[in-house]
């Protein structure tokens, strides 16, 4: 429960800001050129194409990273040099099992549920920022959304959250367990999970969009 609370409600305030306002940047730098050329329909898809499957995943991962995922490793580092886990190998306990696992499934149910809950309010972000500065009526920017977006795209979205819970979970927990030294490698191993969580996040993102959308025969 512990984890669960760290993975969720103790990381919805930058999640919900950070796609808050990617959802309004990311309308405003699309109406302004799709404007331009009397496209305004088709603003909500141009946001449900790119930010619905795209950048709110990974925004959301990559906050995950940085806020879950270095405390994980920063936790587990500082019982590695202290030998809190030694202990448990002393007392027959697996680390992987009392450590790692319960870490590994809170990512797994949170970041999919943080995944939506930022999609809906870049939504929202995008809704405002089209109504207030470009006119766009509310009911055509959600129309052209809903438009472009497939039902199967949500199952998708939470495919992609469940993943990248997997890895900065794995990812998290793994430089805590490597970690030898003291207190400076402690901070060493959360900025290195951080770092290689981000790589892993943009990589895996490349591969499932290959392998979940269709692509144009060449």
């Amino acid at each position: 429960m512990q984890h669960l609370v760290t993975a969720g409600p103790g990381s919805i305030s930058p999640v919900l800001l950070v796609s808050g306002f990617a959802g309004m940047i990311f309308t405003i730098q699309t109406a302004r050129e799709l404007v331009r050329f009397g496209a305004e329909n088709a603003v909500g898809g141009a946001f449900a194409l790119a930010f619905c499957r795209e950048l709110a995943p990974i925004l959301t991962a990559s906050i995950m990273a940085g806020q879950v995922g270095s405390a994980f490793a920063a936790e587990i580092g500082a019982m590695r040099v202290t030998e809190q886990i030694d202990a448990l190998y002393m007392l027959k306990t697996d680390p992987i099992d009392y450590l790692v696992l319960p870490r590994v499934i809170a990512c797994c149910l949170m970041v999919p549920l943080m995944t939506i809950l930022a999609l809906v309010t870049g939504i929202i972000g995008g809704v405002f920022a089209g109504s207030y500065f470009y006119k766009i009526i509310p009911e055509t920017f959600l129309e052209s959304v809903r438009n472009f977006l497939e039902p199967s795209d949500l199952f998708i979205i939470l495919l992609k959250g469940f993943i990248f819970g997997v890895l900065v979970a794995v990812i998290g927990c793994s430089w805590g367990l490597t970690t030898k030294g003291g207190a400076k490698e402690v901070g060493e191993s959360a900025t290195k999970a951080v770092v290689t969580s981000w790589v892993s996040i943009f990589i895996m993102d490349f591969f499932l969009s290959l392998l979940l959308f269709d692509q144009p025969a060449f």
